[in-house]
């Protein structure tokens, strides 16, 4: 923000810096928005793994030798006890049945299979996956509750004969971890995903199940298949589960994983038929008199528990405030950018068309002042002098040396050239800095740029046009990037063209310009007087005062002929600094105005049109963008990864005509659009991350102090039609803001 770079000095930069060490020290709040990043990605993620979806319960497998497997097990019952080493099988008593249900619980069907067994006073065991039952704990405690067995059917429900032990024993840990969470209990009772019958068992699946024994579980097989996944009707699913007369059996049905309405019908009349029949509905271990297969959880193992599904829940409840934000990006995002292709098109029109002169008085002729205020800009000031006095509009320049340590001022003098005064004083910041040059200027209209930035020769006599318009009390000019060919400095080039000047264009219309950029700006005196002048409430003055001078009723337009050659931050770390401050700065300014909102005349107008709009689009859709690619990993793990690739390209797709519609009206050359993808990834992040920090500091009460960023000095001017007379050197703007 504008071409801020001086350092406080004086009791007001002490307190406030001493402000800004208190509650989070700065080292920690530089931390502070990665770990909100990484915090918000975590929950994603985990969001997304127990959101896994469940396979059908039904998979077509090679067929395999089953050699391995003793022959009493494949003619054995359903039940198949491998623990101590041995190898037993159980079969369930005469006119008992083991209702069995897998891949649950389900928010929906779960509940109505309970209600339909609590109707008919049965019981079943229920094999859970650790990811629903994460996702819902309650209805793992009613089943407990209500006097139903629990058994594992894994985590995520993988076919285990393709599985490490490793992963055999991750799967059986955190599906138990689910349940601790869930109903205080572990459970001996297994069951494989995609298991049938005993005597299916091959040489891949019968390893697992000796694994599974030797962890101390119980392995729970079929005797009846309902085929309720095929949802083959009511009948045939009652016939499906109904064993041969008198026999006990193990059926297997499902709560979870589709359409289960049939399921219920199904057993709603099941039930008293076979009851009437002389069945009784039991979970195993009551049908087999054997100790329950529950053991309470305590201690540790049941805080680990609690701990994991109140994260799954956290995670759901994050997920959906997230996605709300995600709406309200894409809303903001979209919005933006045709209120900037209507607006800015506007704009162009107007001030393009034949005969468009800014108001009753022009052309604007008579002399200007320029000042010039500079910190330790040795390296730069030469060229920034030499450019003004090269001027085609007549201008008095007074450069403004505030306490620089490098001979910034002596180099000035040294010049001897004509117009040019230096005024110097100790280091007191670049808004006082500022006002000991409006004390000074000699002429009405005042033209303000950084000792680091370079004019063409039509630049000043562009920026004074519209005070043609008496109703006009400062102009914006036009920004550029110089050091284009470094790739941080073509990155910022996109953004200054598309997003600063058809946003400057935009605000033009609506009346409600956020910023005057201290690197190209120009202002009437009397506008000034009127709003106390530059103040230094902020780390945004150039903000501030353009928001101080909509209030008072004066126009701010954007003038986009009145160019000027900036040299872009070419490290990472200047460039944080740089965006921090601005960032900030501009949080610092609307919350300084906010009180325009319910104010009258033009401030209310500012308040309730340009502070929202200011608000939204520079403060809040930043903050939120980060959300898009955030989904944008979530979708690419978890999917749909075909539509989630396409809506991102489409995205960009927009973003790219934006930028070559910015770019055709800046008349500049489309090369640098090359690299919008890779900024999208790389640049952009770096901006949600300064965004958040500032977010950060502002909640934490810190304050900034000013930085001076490293300048090289390197940066020309394009030759040709837009570049000034002076070869050679130009620096830029550190501050100079969009």
């Amino acid at each position: 923000m504008g071409g801020g770079r001086r350092r406080r000095s004086g009791r007001r930069s002490a307190s406030r810096q001493a402000r800004g060490r208190r509650m989070i020290p700065l080292r920690l709040r530089h931390l502070l928005p990665l770990v909100v990043l990484l915090a918000m990605m975590a929950m994603l993620m985990l969001r997304g793994y127990v959101h896994s979806e469940i396979l059908a319960d039904y998979r077509i497998r090679p067929e395999a030798a089953a050699d391995t497997v003793p022959q009493k097990i494949l003619d054995g019952g359903p039940v198949v006890d491998t623990r101590g080493g041995g190898a037993t099988s159980l079969d369930v008593p005469d006119h008992r049945i083991v209702l069995t249900f897998d891949d649950g619980p389900d928010p929906k069907w779960t509940p109505e299979v309970l209600d339909v067994l609590k109707k008919h006073h049965a019981h079943a065991v229920f094999f859970i996956t650790g990811t629903m039952a994460s996702r819902y704990p309650d209805l793992v405690k009613r089943m407990v509750d209500e006097g139903h067995e629990i058994g594992l059917h894994t985590f995520n429900h993988p076919d285990l004969s393709y599985q490490s032990k490793k992963r055999i024993d991750w799967e059986l840990t955190q599906n138990q971890l689910a349940l601790a969470g869930a109903a205080g209990i572990r459970t001996s009772l297994f069951r494989p995903p995609y298991s049938s019958s005993a005597d299916a068992l091959d040489n891949a699946s019968w390893p697992v199940t000796q694994y599974v024994g030797a962890r101390g579980y119980l392995t729970v097989l079929t005797t009846a298949d309902s085929e309720d996944w095929r949802r083959p009707g009511v009948r045939e699913i009652i016939a499906n589960s109904t064993p041969e007369k008198g026999k006990g059996a193990v059926v297997l049905m499902h709560d979870s994983g589709g359409d289960r309405s049939q399921t219920v019908r199904a057993l709603d009349t099941y039930l008293p038929e076979l009851q009437a029949e002389g069945y009784r509905f039991d979970h195993l271990t009551g049908a087999l008199k054997a100790p329950s297969a529950h053991t309470a959880v305590t201690g540790l193992e049941l805080w680990k528990g609690k701990a994991w599904v109140f994260l799954v829940a956290a995670s759901d409840d994050i997920t959906g405030v997230l996605v709300v934000g995600l709406a309200a990006i894409g809303f903001l995002v979209f919005a933006r950018f045709g209120l900037m292709l209507l607006l800015s098109a506007m704009h162009t029109r107007r001030t393009r068309r034949s005969g468009f002169v800014w108001g009753p008085h022009a052309p604007v002729t008579e002399p200007v002042s320029v000042l010039v205020p500079a910190y330790n800009e040795a390296k730069c000031i030469e060229n920034t002098v030499r450019s003004l006095i090269r001027s085609e509009h007549p201008v008095d320049i007074l450069v403004i040396d505030d306490g620089s340590s490098d001979g910034t001022a002596r180099i000035v003098e040294d010049l001897n050239l004509p117009g040019v005064r230096v005024v110097r004083q100790l280091n007191a910041g670049k808004p006082a800095a500022l006002n000991r040059g409006i004390a000074n200027a000699r002429h009405d209209i005042i033209v303000m740029m950084d000792g680091d930035t370079v004019f063409e020769p039509s630049t000043v006599g562009e920026l004074v046009q519209p005070f043609a318009d008496p109703r006009v009390g400062a102009v914006a000019g036009n920004a550029k990037v110089g050091n284009k060919d470094t790739l941080i400095g073509a990155w910022q080039h996109i953004e200054y063209v598309m997003g600063f000047n058809l946003d400057r264009r935009m605000y033009d219309v609506l009346r409600c310009m956020p910023t005057i950029p201290g690197a190209v700006g120009a202002f009437r005196r009397t506008a000034l007087n009127r709003v106390g002048g530059m103040s230094d409430d902020t780390l945004a003055e150039d903000t501030d005062i353009t928001m101080a001078l909509h209030r008072d009723g004066w126009k701010v337009v954007y003038a986009e002929k009145a160019r000027a050659w900036t040299e872009a931050p070419e490290s990472v770390q200047q460039l944080w600094s740089q965006r921090y401050r601005w960032c900030y700065g501009t949080m610092q300014a609307i919350w300084k105005h906010r009180r325009a909102v319910v104010e009258r005349g033009p401030s209310g107008r500012f308040g309730r049109v340009g502070l929202p709009l200011v608000s939204l689009f520079m403060v809040v859709a930043p903050l939120l963008a980060p959300l898009i690619d955030l989904f944008l990993v979530y979708g690419l793990l978890f999917g749909p990864t075909g539509r989630t690739i396409a809506a991102w390209f489409g995205v960009l797709a927009i973003q790219a005509g934006c930028a070559a519609y910015a770019f055709v009206l800046d008349r500049e050359r489309l090369t640098p659009l090359v690299s919008l993808p890779l900024q999208q990834l790389l640049y952009r992040q770096l901006m949600y991350v300064v965004l958040l920090q500032s977010w950060i500091t502002a909640l934490t009460g810190g304050r900034l102090r000013w930085q001076k960023l490293r300048r090289k000095g390197q940066v020309a001017a394009p030759p040709g039609e837009a570049a000034p007379a002076e070869a050679g050197r130009a620096a830029a703007v550190d501050g100079g803001a969009a």
